[in-house]
C-alpha cells in the first residue's frame, strides 16, 4: 500500500506538471492551429534563467519571478519573428517552422552552456516534509499541485468570464468571423503566447526544483510528453489538457513502479501504445469535440 500511495503522489505531480505544459499547447493550438514544438524549449529556457539569476546573487523568489519575464518576452519574441510570418502558409509550413526553433533554442542553449547537466538548488524549505490527509510528503510537491489548480482555475475564469476571454474563444472558433467583428486577432495570439509561455515557465522552474538537475536538452522530451497529454485529454481543449496531463503523469509513474525490470526501458514506448489505444476509442481525445479547435 505504501508503495502504492507513493506511486499515487508521485504521479499527481508529474501529472500537475505535464498539465501545465499541456495546456499552454493547447492554447495556442486552438487559437492558431499551430502545433508548437518549440515550447518544451521554453521551461528549459526559465530553468537556465533562474539559475542563472541566482548565480548572478539575486535571491530565489526575485530570480523566479524576472525568469517567468524572460520566457514571456522569448515567447513573444518567437510569436513575432518565427510564427507570424508564416502563418498564413499552411499548416506543414508551421510545424517546420516550429520545429526548426526548438532544434535552434536548444543548439544555441548547448554552445553557450555545453551539454553536462546543471543543478538548480532551492531553499531548503522546499524539501521538508509535511503531514497531508496522514501522509507524508514534501512541501514543493503540495506546491506543485496547489499551483497547478490555481493557475487552471484562473485560466477557466480569464476564459469564460473576461473580455480577452471571449476574444480568444471566438478567434478559436472562428478566425475570420472573429475579424469580422473586429476583434485583433494578433493580439488575441500574442495572449496566448504570454499565457502558454508562462505557464511553460512555472512547469519547467517546478521541475527542476524537484528534481535538481537540468540540461539544454530537457525541454524536449517534457515537451513531446506533455504533447501527447494534451492529445489524450483532447488537444485545443483546455480541461481536456488537464485530464490527460494527470493521466500521463499516473501512467508513467504506476509503470516506473510496478512494470518488471525486464522491460522498464520501454516505458516511453507503452506510454504511446496507450495513446494509440485511447486515439483508436475516442479519436477526440478524453475531453475532446469534433467541433474544431475550441478552447
Amino acid at each position: 500500500m505504501s508503495i502504492f500511495v507513493a506511486a499515487l503522489i508521485g504521479g499527481i505531480k508529474m501529472g500537475s506538471i505535464y498539465a501545465l505544459i499541456a495546456i499552454g499547447y493547447s492554447i495556442v493550438y486552438s487559437i492558431m492551429g499551430l502545433i508548437n514544438f518549440a515550447h518544451g524549449e521554453l521551461l528549459m529556457i526559465a530553468t537556465f534563467a533562474t539559475w542563472s539569476l541566482m548565480g548572478a546573487g539575486l535571491p530565489f523568489g526575485l530570480a523566479v519571478i524576472l525568469a517567468i519575464a524572460i520566457t514571456i518576452g522569448v515567447g513573444v519574441l518567437i510569436e513575432r519573428v518565427a510564427y507570424r510570418p508564416v502563418r498564413n502558409r499552411g499548416e506543414e509550413t508551421q510545424v517546420i517552422t516550429s520545429l526548426a526553433v526548438s532544434i535552434l533554442i536548444e543548439s544555441v542553449y548547448q554552445s553557450v552552456y555545453g551539454s553536462s547537466n546543471k543543478s538548480l538548488i532551492v531553499p531548503a524549505f522546499f524539501s521538508q516534509r509535511v503531514q497531508v490527509a496522514g501522509i507524508t510528503i514534501s512541501v514543493i510537491n503540495v506546491i506543485i499541485v496547489a499551483m497547478t489548480v490555481l493557475l487552471l482555475l484562473g485560466i477557466t475564469l480569464l476564459l469564460k468570464k473576461t473580455r480577452l476571454g471571449r476574444a480568444m474563444r471566438a478567434v478559436a472558433d472562428n478566425g475570420e468571423a472573429a475579424d469580422l467583428m473586429g476583434i485583433d486577432r494578433n493580439m488575441v495570439i500574442v495572449s496566448a503566447f504570454v499565457i502558454g509561455s508562462g505557464l511553460a515557465a512555472i512547469a519547467g522552474i517546478m521541475y527542476t526544483g524537484e528534481y535538481i538537475a537540468f540540461s539544454p536538452t530537457m525541454g524536449f522530451m517534457l515537451g513531446v510528453k506533455a504533447f501527447i497529454a494534451a492529445v489524450i485529454g483532447g488537444l485545443g481543449s483546455i480541461n481536456g489538457a488537464a485530464l490527460g496531463g494527470l493521466v500521463m503523469g499516473m501512467l508513467e509513474m504506476f509503470f516506473a513502479v510496478f512494470l518488471p525490470g525486464s522491460i522498464l526501458s520501454y516505458q516511453t514506448a507503452i506510454v504511446f501504445v496507450v495513446m494509440i489505444i485511447i486515439l483508436l476509442v475516442r479519436p477526440n481525445g478524453l475531453l475532446g469535440t469534433d467541433k474544431g479547435r475550441r478552447s
